[in-house]
């Protein structure tokens, strides 16, 4: 009987110690069977501060069948791309909509969901016994409940009917775990945010603690659970708390950066705009075409990239030869204008650079000659480490950041009838940045400059199925309302266990 990703998960989160890195380096004693027992563990600050690194460290998991690449291969803004209509088939299938039970990201999605979990429930049961600062357990366990609320947030909104588990459970439970109401899973998302929030820092020292969860981290995401919810009173009035005075450094030092390019390079990490990102790293050596897993760095920096590019002017960017995944539709492209600062820097234009003589690529699947520059990789970033290069670049991504909750807490404000004022001068600051003119803070408008700003970045098929949206939008691509809101629930998850199949599916 194959076991299934919860089971694996299960097994090693409460057989076994977490690991801290996805090189599965155990960091604990070894039993006479050569297994780290769990009981053996948490027995000091140190083994605490592992096993919390073990649950940050889920976030930074990427495949080819990454989050980022799967959920724009599903928008309206991008193709999946690639080398032809089966490369990666996983995100093929996703943006074609015959994704179902076998085929297409949902194991990928689930298994990484439910890691972070799971590492997550051992780590709070066993804080309160270890011996460290009251005050320092209280923190660990704030960012571990965030990092729970974070795991969950993604799996419901990917699934819907998920189970709902917040302690280790026994082996003997392991097929019998029933899925919970959405509802249910929402309000435990609140109330571990909610705890979370008081005992959380309200900054971070960029050099040594950068990607840890922060206050504005937390009530961002709650805040973002709301909106989702449709609580947009709530939603509105905590992000207020977040964004402070638009266009000025908010209550807790977040600012817009001035130049929206500076967002995408690679060294720019925990800049200004940053409340919440996910850290990759070219220095992990461990990551090569035998080791996957070994690598702590973001695929789609080589996903992206133009494939066989060739740089034949001076003037040419220094971008890699990639896999042309992600290629730009059209739409999107012609839906910025040419004054909007942001359109050169999300977009590569390759098909004009090809006209102009100044680089060559080979057209790959899905080809329409324009490139996400947001996450193309650069020789220059190149990582020196031992690792493949391929596997190790070394970009962050942002999960929040401060133009984001912007045009969220907008959003909300106008469905929850608040200052119509401020819901223009947050949607103002993020269009003066762009070098845009000001335009009335509808939900359209508001909608559509989420669009522009976050194009690549994951927010897109959220944002059209959660405002009912996704038919209109992606219905020439096959999406089907009433089914492709969700993925299925894995075939794996299914077998021998109590869980049953989405609708439709």
């Amino acid at each position: 009987m194959k076991l299934n990703a919860i089971k694996k998960a299960m097994i090693l989160l409460t057989g076994i110690v977490i690991v801290t890195s996805c090189s599965e380096e155990f960091l604990t004693d070894i039993d006479s069977n050569g297994l780290a027992t769990e009981d053996a563990y948490y027995s000091s600050q140190s083994e605490a501060y592992a096993g919390l690194t073990s649950v940050y460290d889920v976030l930074s998991w990427d495949t080819f069948v990454g989050r980022l690449a799967g959920l724009n291969s599903a928008s309206d803004d991008f193709y999946a791309g690639g080398g032809n209509s089966t490369d990666v088939n996983e995100i093929q299938v996703w943006q074609t909509y015959t994704l179902n039970p076998t085929t297409g990201p949902a194991a990928e999605y689930w298994k990484k969901g439910f890691s972070g979990v799971f590492r997550a429930n051992v780590l709070l049961r066993k804080l309160p016994g270890v011996p460290m600062d009251p005050a320092l357990i209280a923190r660990y366990s704030a960012e571990t409940k965030f990092l729970r609320a974070f795991y969950y947030f993604d799996l419901v909104r990917f699934f819907k009917n998920i189970p709902l588990i917040i302690e280790p459970i026994a082996t003997a439970d392991y097929y019998n775990v029933p899925q919970a109401a959405p509802e249910a899973v929402y309000a435990q998302i609140e109330t571990d945010l909610s705890e979370a929030i008081s005992a959380l820092p309200a900054s971070v020292p960029a050099a040594t603690e950068g990607g840890r969860a922060t206050q504005a981290a937390a009530k961002a995401l709650l805040a973002k659970v709301y909106l989702f919810e449709g609580k947009y009173a709530e939603s509105a009035q905590l992000f207020a708390e977040v964004n402070g005075n638009p266009g000025s450094v908010s209550p807790y030092g977040n600012s817009l950066l001035p130049n929206f390019a500076d967002l995408w390079e690679t060294n720019n990490k925990f800049n200004a705009e940053s409340i919440f990102e996910i850290v990759h790293s070219g220095s992990g050596n461990y990551g090569d075409w035998n080791n996957l897993a070994g690598s702590e760095g973001f695929l789609l920096n080589q996903m992206v990239g133009p494939r066989a590019y060739v740089a034949i002017s001076g003037s040419a960017p220094d971008y890699i030869s990639g896999y042309s995944f992600n290629t730009v539709t059209e739409d999107l492209y012609n839906a910025y204008s040419n004054a909007d600062a942001r359109k050169n820097a999300t977009i590569a234009n390759l098909k004009q650079m090809k006209i102009d003589g100044i680089a060559d690529y080979t057209p790959g699947y899905n080809d329409t000659g324009y490139f996400l520059e947001k996450f193309a990789g650069r020789v220059h970033n190149r990582h020196s480490g031992a690792g493949a290069t391929e596997l190790n670049w070394q970009q962050d991504t942002y999960e929040i950041r401060l133009a984001d909750t912007y045009l969220m807490e907008a959003e909300a404000i106008v469905h929850s009838g608040g200052s119509q004022a401020r819901a223009q001068a947050l949607l103002d600051a993020v269009r003066l940045r762009a070098g845009l003119a000001s335009i009335p803070a509808t939900d359209d408008n508001i909608f559509n400059e989420r669009r522009l700003e976050l194009a690549g970045e994951g927010q897109r098929w959220f944002d059209l199925v959660r405002t009912n949206r996704a038919a209109a939008k992606l219905g020439s691509r096959g999406f089907v309302s009433g089914k492709n809101e969700i993925l299925p629930i894995p075939i794996g998850e299914l077998s021998n266990t109590v869980l049953q199949q989405n609708p439709n599916y």
